[in-house]
């Protein structure tokens, strides 16, 4: 496993993941519910922003590899799905709206998994559509974890209407990696 910059980064995301659930089960003694709010979307916020940046690092100073291809977006469903988690544990989204976007996430992956093991990886490479939702994802789970007003800002309200259209755009992405993949299952069935 090659260790670099790209890499670190991404290990760091996940070292993340457990700091951003525990903030929330702190007692109120050790921190505020709004400073677990505040700290807990940042966290969240940061390791967001090591997606981008180890991806564009790797791409940049070409220090891509098999190992970091599979481990970034590993890091990115565990991230997104403990968040989740989080938020239907404090009550800030539906349990219906976790389970279609960790649903999705299983499910392409495992396409993803079969397609390239048919040699057919390339049909359901990602595409805008799965970057336009990551995007609503990575925008709308931190409004929740703040989900308080600031400033006049309702970060509940604008991350409710975000994790929506998250969720639409993960049944459209979903859908769309699938009929590219219709053609191989239904051969292959």
């Amino acid at each position: 496993m090659p260790m670099n910059l790209p890499m670190i980064l991404t290990w760091v995301r996940i070292v993340l993941i457990p700091l951003v659930v525990g903030i929330y089960f702190l007692p109120e003694t050790i921190m505020s519910i709004s400073m677990q709010n505040w700290v807990g979307a940042w966290v969240f916020v940061f390791a967001a922003i090591t997606d981008f940046v180890d991806g564009y690092l790797a791409r940049r100073w070409n220090q891509t590899s098999a190992f970091g291809a599979f481990l970034d977006p590993v890091a990115d469903k565990l991230m997104v799905g403990a968040a989740l988690i989080v938020l239907v544990d404090l009550g800030r989204i539906g349990p219906f709206i976790a389970l279609i976007i960790i649903g999705r996430e299983i499910t392409i992956s495992a396409l993803r998994e079969w397609m390239a093991s048919i040699g057919a990886r390339n049909s359901v490479a990602v595409n805008w559509l799965g970057k336009f939702k990551t995007i609503a994802q990575m925008v709308a789970i931190p409004m929740l974890l703040v989900n308080e007003t600031w400033m006049g800002i309702d970060f509940h309200v604008l991350g409710t209407l975000g994790i929506y259209v998250a969720a639409v755009l993960t049944v459209w992405s979903m859908c769309y990696y699938l009929m590219k993949a219709w053609p191989e299952l239904r051969n292959r069935s």
